[in-house]
């Protein structure tokens, strides 16, 4: 395909994902599954990577997550994000009525809103294009968090029209990502997070995009910072604009002629909240006309014309009646409080996770406390504190055990982490979690076998390992209960095709710790076959991007284990796939490259590919891209500002590239376009 072609090609696929986008995460109605919208991603990607001059700020690719930055720029509101007043009782709101009825008279009305739990953020679009996210800061300046913000798809790269606008937004995580994250983080032996807005906040926060990627945030956008020559006359026009633009608005939004009809939203709302997707504290009231607004004016740091109306965190009394424990898949025991069954938040509460002994010292709680429950973030019943004043004397002491509930081994606390872990690789809780997690969704995704038939399966001792389901047949399988001949052909079916997966659905359903979805595909991508990675050094693993010392350890010591040796074996015996399967990025033969064999290190800032393209592309012709100058070193490619990189490779007479020579080169081995 020639440049003119691809140019061609990449703006159909522009046009194609920018709708599909659109319909799928602002207006919730998908016209296309998800594996189709994924092929063509793959197919831009791979046009981008052919010819990188065609990759353009606004290119949907551009959400996956770009390059590590050392830190945060600062970034000046073009107008000021002030805070807003609070009112926490329906005096405090007929206050604020009050007062506005004596500075404009009666003739106006509300707009209420959901007032999300997330991260304020301002979002700079200049002719259309998305130029620079931020978030509030002091309200004045605030950190640029642009490359965090493309990763949320509901967030337009390119508007509906050309225009130049600021807007103000809340970056939250829905319900869901939190609970997936904070599952993951604590079978890893990590701290979960408090509650979605610290999770959201965070995840914007970090210097790699590729986290706040794979974090699965979402936005609503609320207002425009400097209505300027749009037009608008009230906020309910300005939200009606931000919809025509292709924002993604909060359709719950209303307007209301009196407080009355006010603290009936406040009422409605308080009562729905947890059947919402995604986590509010509040409700946000303001004076609809922008004229009003501007009459009424502002205090230092808040608007006049708008306040927040909090919900009061709800709060319940019931008894601890025992503590048990639960042994995941790494082996991390949590200790989990039952609890005498209570309504909190409009749900049941049963139990709710005590996380580790060390939190369970803290708050001193013994079994048999009368203790506060509430729902972290309204959704992960938590523990308060316990009402020791209503202690009798019959409550009991809790102790962590000290060897694993299932298979007895020594329970051990590896320096650095606050979780008493399991290490034996045969334990029977460890097996029986793990085999879940292989035949999930994102790793083996084989249909029809959940919790319940793997649990069962496990107890009728048909499966001890993953490599056993390689092996059921009909007549074992039709014994089990719930078992018919339509859904047994089903799931042998469903575990003959798990076999063709592509190697990086192993190397995450395998379970190998710290190892998630994502860096098990690039894992995969480099390595290409689980021969290689079972020889795979720790500084070959560490040389990757994505790879650090703590995974590349883990690693390499899960493959030295000889029963992972074993397991490896017999799932290849039984026709598991071995090999990446996935896209690959195409080049000429690198037999005859100038890189093969070579050791190249790039530095300082590269005009038309980035240094991971760059990367990319050497590894491809054969060569090998390290981080550090030595006397190993072959080539030096400087761009813009190489600094003591460049340095040392004169000092050492090592061979010097600019980005123009590299490019030459990669022109002739047909891996960079014309």
């Amino acid at each position: 395909m020639d440049i003119q072609a691809a140019e061609k090609r990449i703006k159909e696929l522009h046009n194609l994902l920018n709708k599909y986008n659109y319909e799928y995460h602002v207006l919730d109605n998908p016209s296309i599954p998800d594996a189709e919208y994924d092929r063509l991603l793959k197919e831009l990607i791979s046009l981008e990577e052919l010819f990188p001059a065609l990759k353009t700020s606004d290119s949907p690719s551009q959400r996956v997550g770009g390059e590590i930055l050392s830190m945060f720029s600062k970034v000046q509101h073009q107008k000021p994000m002030l805070s807003l007043g609070n009112a926490f009782n329906e005096e405090d709101l007929r206050d604020f009525d009050r007062k506005i009825r004596q500075a404009i008279g009666d003739k106006f009305c509300y707009v209420c809103e959901l007032k999300i739990d997330g991260l304020a953020v301002s979002l700079r679009y200049v002719d259309g294009l998305f130029e620079i996210g931020a978030t509030r800061g002091d309200g004045t300046t605030g950190e640029d968090i642009t490359a965090n913000l493309k990763t949320i798809r509901s967030v337009p790269l390119r508007l509906k029209k050309p225009v130049s606008i600021e807007v103000r937004g809340e970056a939250f995580m829905p319900k869901k990502s939190f609970l997936d994250l904070n599952a993951a983080k604590e079978e890893n032996g990590e701290e979960p997070f408090a509650n979605p807005r610290n999770a959201a906040a965070g995840s914007l926060r970090q210097l790699d995009p590729r986290i706040a990627a794979s974090r699965n945030l979402d936005i609503f956008l609320y207002a425009i910072g400097d209505v300027g020559q749009t037009g608008v006359e009230s906020h309910s026009g300005g939200l009606d604009l931000l919809d025509e633009l292709g924002f993604k608005t909060n359709k719950e939004r209303r307007k209301c002629d009196s407080i009355e009809e006010v603290m009936q939203y406040v009422e409605e709302w308080q009562e729905k909240r947890p059947n919402l997707p995604y986590e509010i504290d509040g409700i946000v009231i303001k004076v609809d006309g922008l004229a009003d607004q501007e009459k009424l004016g502002t205090t230092a740091k808040s608007p006049r014309w708008a306040i927040a109306y909090k919900f009061p965190a709800e709060e319940v009394v019931t008894k601890l009646i025992d503590i048990t424990l639960n042994v995941g898949r790494t082996g991390v025991i949590t200790p989990t409080a039952e609890l005498v069954p209570v309504k909190v938040a409009g749900t049941t509460v049963k139990r709710a996770s005590l996380h580790n002994e060390d939190l369970i010292r803290e708050k001193d709680i013994k079994i048999g406390d009368m203790v506060v429950v509430k729902k972290a973030g309204d959704i992960i019943p938590e523990v308060v504190n316990v009402l020791v004043e209503r202690r009798t004397g019959e409550e009991k002491d809790f102790h962590m055990p000290t060897h694993c509930l299932e298979c007895e081994s020594e329970l051990v606390r590896i320096e650095g982490e606050v979780a008493l872990r399991c290490i034996n690789p045969k334990c029977s809780a460890q097996i029986r979690e793990g085999l879940i997690h292989f035949v999930s969704r994102n790793a083996m995704n084989i249909d029809g076998l959940g919790e319940r038939v793997i649990s069962q399966l496990f107890k009728e001792k048909l499966i001890e390992d993953v490599a056993d389901l390689y092996v059921l047949t009909y007549d074992q399988l039709i014994q089990l209960e719930r078992m018919g001949d339509k859904s047994v052909t089903n799931l042998l079916n469903a575990i003959e095709v798990s076999k063709n997966n592509s190697l990086e659905k192993l190397l995450f359903g395998l379970g190998i710790r710290h190892v998630g979805a994502k860096a098990a595909k690039t894992i995969a991508m480099v390595f290409e076959s689980m021969e290689n990675l079972l020889y795979a050094t720790k500084e070959q693993l560490i040389e990757i991007n994505e790879i650090g010392e703590k995974m590349a350890d883990s690693i390499v010591t899960y493959f030295e284990q000889e029963e992972v040796a074993a397991l490896i074996s017999e799932l290849k015996s039984a026709g598991v796939n071995m090999l990446y399967t996935g896209p690959k990025f195409t080049a000429a033969e690198s037999s005859d490259s100038i890189f093969a064999g070579k050791t190249i290190v790039l530095t300082g800032k590269m005009e038309i590919l980035s240094r991971n393209e760059a990367k990319e592309k050497i590894e491809a012709l054969g060569g090998k891209v390290t981080g550090s100058v030595s006397k190993k070193t072959d080539l030096v490619i400087a761009g813009e500002d190489a600094g003591s990189k460049l340095t040392k490779a004169q000092e050492l007479e090592i061979e010097v590239w600019d980005e123009e020579k590299l490019l030459e080169e990669l022109k002739i081995k047909g891996v960079f376009g014309e």
